[in-house]
C-alpha cells in the first residue's frame, strides 16, 4: 500500500501537469484561430490580386498585339524604302558615272573600275527586271564606252612603257651563261611595277567582265615589236661598234659589277682569227709562202666585217632565248592561262622568223661562196651551227607549248647548215685535188704554195669545231641518222676527212712540182711545202687528229722531207763531180805533167768554178723560209762541198798545171763555204 504522503505528492504532480497541458491546449487553440483568420485574409488578398491580374491581362494583350503589328508595318515600310532607294540608284548610275567614264581611267584606275562595277550591276538589274527600259540602253552604251576606254588605256600603257632593251643590258644578260662563278641574274623590268599592276587589273577585268580577247592581240603585237627591235638593236650595236672602234662590247669576260659595263675585245666564236694568227706566227718563223696559183680565194686578209656579222648573229640567237624567257614570265601575269601559249607563240614569231631568215641567208651565202670557191665565207657556218646546237636545248624549253611549225624552225635551220657545211667540206677537198697547175702562178723561189697555206689554214679552222664538222660529215652518212652517231664516230670521220685533204694536197703538190724545169727547185718546192704542212700540223695540234686514223703521218712527212733534201743535194753533183777523186788524173809526184793532164786539171777547176758560181747565183734566189731547215741544208751541203773541194785543192793547188794559177784557183775553201752560206737568202 502507498503511503499517504507519496499519494498526495503524486496527485499534486499530476494536477500540475494537467494544468500545464490545459494551458498549452488553450495556446494552440488561440494560434489556430489566428492562423485561420490570416488564411482567410490571404485568400481574400490573392483573390483580389487574381482578379486584378485578369483585368490587366485583358487590357494589355490587345495593346501588345497592336504594337507587334505596328512594328511589322514599320519594318515593311523601311524595307520598301530601302528597295526603292536601291532601284532608284540604278536609274542614277548613268548620270553619276558618265563624267568619270568620259574622262577615262588614266591616273584613277581604281575609281574607274568601281564605276564600271556599278554600271555592270545596273545592266544586270535592268536586263532581269526591265529589259524594255530605256535606262538599259543607256547603261549598256556607257558600259561599252567604258570598256573601250579600258582597252585604249591598256594599249596606251603597253605602248608608252614598253621599251626596247638596250644592247649593253642584253649583253650583260647573256654574259651570265659564260661566268665561272655564280652571280645574281640580271633582271629585266619590261614595265614599271605600278604600270604592270594597272595592266594586270585591266586585263583581268576585260577577261572577267568585258568578255573581250582583243587586248591579247594588242599585247602580243606591242611586245613582239619590242622583242624584234631589241634583237635588231643588238645587231646594229655590233655593226656600229665594229665600224667605230673595232671592239664591240662583249660579255666574254663580264664585269663583276653589272651596273658599270665597259667595252671589251670581242670574243670570237670561231677560229678564223686564231688560225690567221697562227699563219702570222709561221711567217715570223719562216714558214709562210708566196702567192701561188691556187683557185681558192685566199683566207688571209679577210674582212673583219664577216666576223662581226657572225658574232652579231650568234649573240642575237642567245639574246632571243633570254628575252623570250623574260617575255614569257611577263606574259604569265597578264594573259589568261588558257591563252598564254598561243599568245606567246604569236609574240615571238617576228623575232624568230627574222633569225631564221638571216640563218637561211647565211646558208644561201655559203652556197654561193662554195660555187666561187670562197671557203673563207663558208667558215662562218661552223661557229653559228655549233652555237645553234648548243643553244637548242634552251630553245626547245622556251618553245614548249608552241605550234609544231614554230618548234621545227630551228631544227630545220640546223639541218640546212649541216648539209651546206658537209657540201663545203667535200668541195674543198675536191678543189685541193683539182687545183690547176699554172706555170706563171708558181712561186719562182720554190717557197710554200698558196694552195698549201690555204688548205692548212682551212683545216686549222676545224680544230675548234671538231664536233660540229664531224657531225656535218656524219649527217651525210647513209648508215647513220641525225641522232645515232657517237662523238667517237664523228671524230674518226673528221680525221679521215683531214687525211683525205692532206692526201689530195700532196698529190697536187707533186703535180705542180713538175712545172719546174730544174729538179732541184722542184725538190726545194716540195721540201718547203711538206715542211710547212708538218710544222703546221704539229703547232696547231692537227697532228693528234690526223693520228686517229693515220698513225704514221708524222713519220711519213719527215721521210718525204728528207727525200727532197737528198734530191736537192744531187743538184750539186755536177759541181762536185768535177773535183771528185774518181775523176781526177793520176800522176807521180815530181814528174812533169803532160799537156793532157794539165788541161784536165784546168778543166776540173774551171768546171767547179763555173758550176759553183752558177748554182750559187741560181739558188741564192730560191727560198727556204724555215730557218732551222735552211741552216741544216746549207750546213750539210757546205760540209760536202768544202770537204771535196778541200781535198782537191790540197792535191792540185800546188801542182804547176798553169802559169796563171789565180785564173783557176779562184776560191779558198772558206770562200766556198761562205758562198754556200748565202744560198736561199734573197736579202744577201
Amino acid at each position: 500500500m502507498i503511503p499517504p504522503q507519496e499519494a498526495s505528492a503524486r496527485r499534486r504532480e499530476i494536477e500540475d501537469k494537467l494544468k500545464q497541458e490545459e494551458e498549452t491546449l488553450s495556446f494552440i487553440r488561440d494560434s489556430l484561430e489566428k492562423s485561420d483568420q490570416l488564411t482567410k485574409n490571404m485568400v481574400s488578398i490573392l483573390s483580389s490580386f487574381e482578379s486584378r491580374l485578369m483585368k490587366l491581362e485583358n487590357s494589355i494583350i490587345p495593346v501588345h498585339k497592336q504594337t507587334e503589328n505596328l512594328q511589322r508595318l514599320q519594318e515593311n515600310v523601311e524595307k520598301t524604302l530601302s528597295c526603292l532607294d536601291h532601284v532608284i540608284s540604278y536609274y542614277h548610275v548613268a548620270s553619276d558615272t558618265e563624267k568619270i567614264i568620259r574622262e577615262g581611267p588614266t591616273g584613277r584606275l581604281e575609281e574607274y573600275l568601281g564605276s564600271m562595277a556599278k554600271i555592270q550591276k545596273a545592266v544586270e538589274y535592268f536586263q532581269d527586271n526591265s529589259p524594255d527600259s530605256p535606262e538599259l540602253n543607256k547603261v549598256k552604251l556607257l558600259f561599252e564606252r567604258g570598256k573601250e576606254s579600258l582597252e585604249s588605256e591598256f594599249r596606251s600603257l603597253m605602248t608608252r612603257h614598253s621599251k626596247v632593251v638596250s644592247p649593253v643590258l642584253i649583253l650583260d644578260l647573256i654574259s651570265g651563261d659564260d661566268e665561272l662563278e655564280v652571280q645574281e641574274d640580271v633582271g629585266l623590268e619590261h614595265l614599271p611595277e605600278s604600270v604592270l599592276q594597272d595592266v594586270v587589273r585591266i586585263s583581268r577585268w576585260l577577261v572577267e567582265y568585258g568578255r573581250n580577247q582583243d587586248f591579247m592581240n594588242v599585247y602580243y603585237q606591242i611586245r613582239s615589236s619590242q622583242l624584234d627591235r631589241s634583237i635588231k638593236g643588238l645587231k646594229e650595236h655590233f655593226r656600229k661598234s665594229s665600224s667605230s672602234s673595232g671592239v664591240p662590247y662583249s660579255p666574254a669576260i663580264p664585269n663583276k659589277r653589272k651596273d658599270t659595263p665597259t667595252k671589251k675585245p670581242i670574243k670570237r666564236p670561231g677560229t678564223i682569227r686564231k688560225a690567221q694568227n697562227l699563219l702570222k706566227q709561221y711567217s715570223q718563223h719562216g714558214l709562210d709562202g708566196k702567192k701561188g696559183g691556187s683557185n681558192l680565194i685566199p683566207l688571209e686578209g679577210r674582212d673583219d666585217m664577216l666576223d662581226v656579222e657572225t658574232d652579231a648573229y650568234i649573240h642575237c640567237v642567245s639574246a632571243f632565248v633570254k628575252l623570250a624567257q623574260s617575255e614569257y614570265q611577263l606574259l604569265l601575269g597578264i594573259i589568261p592561262e588558257h591563252h598564254q601559249k598561243k599568245t606567246f607563240d604569236s609574240l615571238i614569231q617576228d623575232a624568230l622568223d627574222g633569225l631564221m631568215l638571216e640563218g637561211e641567208n647565211i646558208v644561201s651565202a655559203a652556197r654561193k661562196a662554195i660555187i666561187r670557191h670562197d671557203f673563207s665565207t663558208v667558215l662562218t657556218v661552223f661557229p653559228i651551227l655549233r652555237h645553234l646546237k648548243q643553244t637548242k636545248p634552251e630553245f626547245d624549253h622556251v618553245l614548249q607549248g608552241t605550234a609544231a611549225s614554230t618548234k621545227n624552225k630551228l631544227p630545220g635551220l640546223i639541218t640546212s647548215m649541216e648539209t651546206i657545211g658537209a657540201k663545203a667540206l667535200e668541195d674543198f677537198a675536191d678543189n685541193i685535188k683539182n687545183d690547176p697547175d699554172k706555170e706563171y702562178n708558181m712561186p719562182k723561189d720554190g717557197t710554200v704554195h698558196e694552195l698549201t697555206s690555204n688548205a692548212i689554214l682551212f683545216l686549222q679552222q676545224l680544230l675548234d669545231f671538231q664536233e660540229t664538222a664531224g657531225a656535218m660529215l656524219a649527217s651525210q652518212e647513209t648508215s647513220s641518222s641525225a641522232t645515232s652517231y657517237s662523238s667517237e664516230f664523228s671524230k674518226r670521220l673528221l680525221s679521215t676527212y683531214i687525211c683525205k685533204v692532206l692526201g689530195n694536197l700532196q698529190l697536187n703538190l707533186l703535180s705542180k712540182s713538175k712545172v719546174y724545169e730544174d729538179p732541184a727547185l722542184s725538190a726545194i718546192f716540195l721540201h718547203n711545202n711538206y715542211n710547212y704542212i708538218l710544222k703546221s700540223l704539229e703547232k696547231s695540234e692537227l697532228i693528234q687528229l690526223v693520228a686517229v686514223t693515220q698513225k704514221t703521218a708524222e713519220r711519213s712527212y719527215r721521210e718525204h722531207i728528207e727525200q727532197q733534201i737528198q734530191t736537192y743535194q744531187r743538184s750539186w753533183l755536177k759541181v762536185t763531180d768535177y773535183i771528185a777523186e774518181k775523176n781526177l788524173p793520176v800522176f807521180q809526184p815530181g814528174v812533169k805533167l803532160r799537156d793532157k793532164e794539165r788541161q784536165m786539171i784546168k778543166e776540173r777547176f774551171k768546171g767547179f768554178n763555173d758550176g759553183l758560181e752558177e748554182l750559187c747565183k741560181i739558188q741564192k734566189a730560191w727560198a727556204i723560209p724555215d730557218t732551222e731547215q735552211r741552216d741544216k741544208i746549207r750546213q750539210a751541203q757546205k760540209n760536202i762541198v768544202k770537204e771535196t773541194y778541200g781535198t782537191f785543192l790540197h792535191r792540185y793547188g800546188s801542182v804547176p798545171f798553169t802559169k796563171n794559177p789565180e785564173k783557176y784557183i779562184k776560191y779558198r775553201v772558206e770562200q766556198v763555204g761562205d758562198m754556200i752560206e748565202r744560198l736561199f737568202d734573197t736579202s744577201a
